[in-house]
């Protein structure tokens, strides 16, 4: 094991140890199936899922069904939290579940396509190879599903049960906000590279000139969505959700998302001069008016 396999061996020690410690705060007031409490498990599941689609993945040295197998994760996992917990079918759980269903049906019938479509994801070259890196791919995406869904899944296990009112309300609103934008975001994109006349161009129409990421700021948005829903039966270290909309934001603007796609944008056109002016007067998330 050399030094880079060390550090992404200890990531997923790190990241399994937050997961367990997710589990026990949010297990503290939830839901019981015999004498388990349920949230524990669904966390257990998201990992697992991952582990198992990891094996055919290392074997075959592919990531073509990695997107997948995360909206699998996500579906799984809040119709377990559904189905496994009867005295919660009240509104906010049918809430939680549509929403949580439609999004992540959506996206993941679109990035399966995609990358059938391209062929591979160019993230995943350097890591395939080892199999600790591409086990931390494939843990992380369990902590990612573990954390995005975490309020959902503390408000579907809650002990505590509360009419939707007004935080309902304003919450499906903002979910039904961002995800329109994403939906648009990715159409769009999707349109402007079928047409051959843009090869080897970037998108600078549609919100794609109000933004020069729309789609993340969609998604961000519609999870804050999810954990304004929520937010009515929390209690204790159930307030730990807050973390989810928190995590999506850090992630996609520091950590997987925008990082890595402005290295690429400007590797490929920063040399361009209606690239740069793009850039200049086109705010990185948050569409301009």
């Amino acid at each position: 094991m050399n030094e880079t396999e060390k550090k992404y061996f200890i990531a997923i020690v790190i990241e399994v140890l937050i997961a367990v410690g997710i589990a026990f705060a949010g297990s503290l007031y939830s839901v019981k199936v015999g004498n388990i409490p349920l949230f524990g498990p669904l966390i257990g599941w998201a990992f697992l899922v991952n582990w198992i689609a990891f094996i055919p993945a290392y074997k075959k040295q592919t990531e073509k069904f990695f997107d997948l197998t995360g909206s699998i994760t996500y579906i799984t996992t809040i119709l377990l939290a559904f189905f496994l917990n009867p005295a919660a079918r009240d509104a906010r759980s049918f809430l939680m579940l549509g929403v949580v269903l439609v999004w992540a049906l959506r996206l993941g019938i679109f990035l399966f396509s995609r990358i059938q479509k391209d062929g591979k994801d160019g993230r995943f070259d350097d890591l395939k190879p080892s199999f600790i890196t591409f086990l931390h791919v494939w843990t992380l995406q369990g902590l990612w599903v573990t954390l995005t869904l975490l309020a959902a899944l503390m408000a579907m296990t809650s002990t505590t049960h509360k009419s939707l009112g007004i935080w309902g309300l304003v919450g499906g609103l903002v979910w039904l906000f961002g995800f329109v934008i994403e939906v648009v975001a990715d159409n769009q994109k999707s349109a402007f590279r079928k047409n051959p006349a843009n090869k080897g161009k970037f998108i600078n129409t549609g919100l794609w000139s109000r933004s020069r990421h729309p789609n993340y700021f969609g998604e961000i948005a519609l999870w804050i969505g999810v954990m304004l829903i929520a937010v009515p039966v929390l209690q204790s270290w159930q307030w730990i959700a807050l973390i989810s909309p928190i995590f999506v934001t850090l992630l996609l603007t520091k950590i997987s998302g925008i990082p890595m796609l402005e290295k690429r944008a400007d590797e490929k056109w920063g040399g361009q001069k209606d690239y740069k002016e793009y850039k200049k007067s086109t705010p990185v998330l948050i569409p301009k008016l």
